[in-house]
C-alpha cells in the first residue's frame, strides 16, 4: 500500500502552473478553440464573415469577466485605462447612428466593439501579474507551432490552398477562404519568441524560444503572404533596436544563417518565395491582379470618405458603395481553392487596409478615435522597458529566476507594433481577428497595468 512517502508529489512551481491556467482558462480555450478547422466560413474582410467556436468562446470570457467584477466590488478598471479602451466606441456608436442604414449597421456595431473594446478588456481583467502574461504568450506560442506544423505538411503534401495552380499554400486550419490566418498566427508567435529571446529572461527561456523561432520561420515563409512578412520584419527590427546592438547583431545573424539554410540552401520553395518578395516592388510597373484590386479598392474607400468626411457612410456601408465608387479595373472577386475546399470566387467586400476601412465607414472621428486608442497602447508598452523585479512573483515569468520587465515590453511592444503595420494590408474578417483582440488585450495590460508594477 503507497504511503504518503511514496505519492508523487506535484512541486510549487506545477502547482502554480496549474493554478494559472486554471483562472486564465477562458482566455486559453479562445486561443485552443482556433486550431477548430474554420470550415466553410469565410474571411469575408470587415465585419463580415460567420461566427466561430472560438468566438462564442470569446463571449464566455467576456461573461466570466463581468462576473469575476462584480462579485468582486472593485472598480476594474483605472481612468486612462478606460478612456484608452473606451475610446474607439465614439467613432463606432456616430458611425452606426449616422448611418443611411442604421440597422444594418448594428452587426458592425457589435464586431467592433468585440474586437477592439471588450475582449481587449476581458483579457486585461483576466491577466493578473507577468507570469500570467508569460502563460498566455507561451500558449500563443504553442498554437502558432500547431498551425505552422499543419501549414508545413500542406506545403509538403500538396493539401494547401492553391497557389499559382498548384495546392501549395500554407494555412494551417483556417482554410483557402481564411488564407492570411495561419500567417497572422505564426507570426504573432515568432514576434513572441523573438521578444523572449532578445529579453533579460533565464537562458533556458530564451534557447526555447530561438529554437520556436527557427520552426515558426518556415511555415512563415510558405504562407507566401507578402503583408505578413512586412509586418514581421518590422515588428522584430524595433524589438532588435530596443533590445540593444550586441544581442540585436547575435539574433540578426543567427536569424539571416537560419533564412540560408531553409530558403536557400535546402531550396524550400525558394523560386516561389523570390518571385513572391519581388512582387512587393512590382506595384506600379507590373502589378498582379490582386494587387490591381487592392489598390481600386483603396481608391474607392477615398472616394467613400471624400463623400462623408466625418462619420464615413456607416459601418457595414463598404460593400453597398463600392460598386458606386469604384474603377473598372475592379475583378468581380478572388479565386480560392485547396485545403479541402473546391474552387470558390471570394467576393471582395473591404479595400484590405484597416485604416481606409475605418475612415470610409466610421469618417475621420472614428479613424482618430481608433488610431488615438492603438497609439495610446504603443506608447504605453514603450514608455518603460524594464523594470527592478526581485525574481518572486513580479518578475517577468518567462522562467524561473525571472527578474526585469524587458522580455514583457519586447513582446507587447513587437505585438501592437505587427499589428499596426498589417493593417496597412489588411482588416477585420475571418476566424483569426477574435486572436487579434486576445493580442490587443495582452499589450494593453502591459501598456497600462503591467508596466507600472514593473
Amino acid at each position: 500500500m503507497a504511503t504518503a512517502a511514496t505519492l508523487p508529489v506535484v512541486g510549487p512551481g506545477a502547482r502554480d502552473l496549474l493554478r494559472r491556467a486554471g483562472a486564465l482558462s477562458p482566455v486559453l480555450a479562445v486561443l485552443a478553440l482556433l486550431l477548430v478547422p474554420g470550415g466553410g466560413g469565410g474571411a469575408e474582410g470587415g465585419t463580415g464573415g460567420t461566427g466561430t467556436v472560438a468566438d462564442a468562446a470569446s463571449g464566455l470570457l467576456v461573461l466570466v469577466c463581468l462576473v469575476r467584477v462584480a462579485r468582486g466590488g472593485a472598480r476594474p478598471l483605472t481612468r486612462t485605462a478606460a478612456v484608452v479602451l473606451g475610446l474607439p466606441v465614439l467613432g463606432i456608436c456616430l458611425a452606426a447612428i449616422t448611418s443611411n442604414d442604421p440597422a444594418s449597421s448594428l452587426p458592425g456595431v457589435a464586431r467592433y466593439v468585440q474586437v477592439f473594446v471588450l475582449v481587449p478588456a476581458a483579457v486585461l481583467l483576466t491577466v493578473r501579474d507577468r507570469r500570467d502574461f508569460a502563460v498566455v504568450a507561451w500558449a500563443l506560442v504553442g498554437l502558432a507551432l500547431l498551425q505552422g506544423a499543419v501549414g508545413v505538411a500542406q506545403y509538403l503534401t500538396g493539401t494547401g490552398a492553391s497557389y499559382q495552380g498548384e495546392d501549395i499554400r500554407a494555412v494551417g486550419t483556417f482554410g483557402a477562404t481564411d488564407v492570411m490566418g495561419m500567417a497572422t498566427v505564426v507570426s504573432y508567435g515568432l514576434v513572441v519568441v523573438t521578444g523572449i529571446a532578445l529579453g533579460s529572461g533565464p537562458g533556458r527561456a530564451r534557447t526555447a524560444a530561438l529554437v520556436c523561432a527557427g520552426l515558426l520561420f518556415l511555415p512563415l515563409v510558405l504562407s507566401f503572404s507578402r503583408g505578413a512578412w512586412i509586418a514581421t520584419v518590422f515588428a522584430c527590427a524595433l524589438q532588435l533596436l530596443l533590445a540593444g546592438p550586441r544581442r540585436a547583431a547575435r539574433v540578426a545573424l543567427a536569424a539571416g544563417a537560419l533564412g540560408v539554410v531553409l530558403v536557400g540552401g535546402l531550396g524550400i520553395g525558394s523560386d516561389l518565395v523570390e518571385e513572391r518578395v519581388t512582387s512587393i516592388t512590382r506595384v506600379t510597373a507590373a502589378p498582379d491582379q490582386s494587387v490591381t484590386d487592392r489598390y481600386t479598392m483603396w481608391a474607392a474607400a477615398g472616394e467613400m470618405w471624400r463623400a462623408e468626411p466625418l462619420t464615413g457612410v456607416g459601418l457595414k456601408g463598404f460593400p453597398r458603395y463600392r460598386d458606386a465608387h469604384a474603377s473598372v479595373a475592379l475583378s468581380s472577386g478572388s479565386d480560392t481553392a485547396g485545403a479541402g475546399a473546391g474552387f470558390r470566387r471570394q467576393p471582395l467586400l473591404s479595400p484590405h487596409n484597416m485604416y481606409l476601412l475605418v475612415l470610409s465607414e466610421q469618417g475621420l472621428v472614428g479613424l482618430l478615435a481608433l488610431v488615438g486608442s492603438w497609439t495610446a497602447l504603443l506608447v504605453g508598452a514603450l514608455r518603460r522597458r524594464g523594470g527592478t523585479g526581485t525574481g518572486t512573483g513580479t518578475g517577468t515569468g518567462f522562467g524561473p529566476g525571472s527578474g526585469p520587465g524587458a522580455d514583457c515590453a519586447l513582446v507587447a511592444a513587437g505585438l501592437l507594433v505587427w499589428q499596426l503595420v498589417d493593417f496597412f494590408y489588411a482588416d477585420i474578417g475571418g476566424p483569426s481577428t477574435v486572436l487579434m483582440a486576445v493580442v490587443f488585450g495582452l499589450a494593453a495590460w502591459w501598456s497600462l497595468v503591467g508596466a507600472r508594477r514593473a
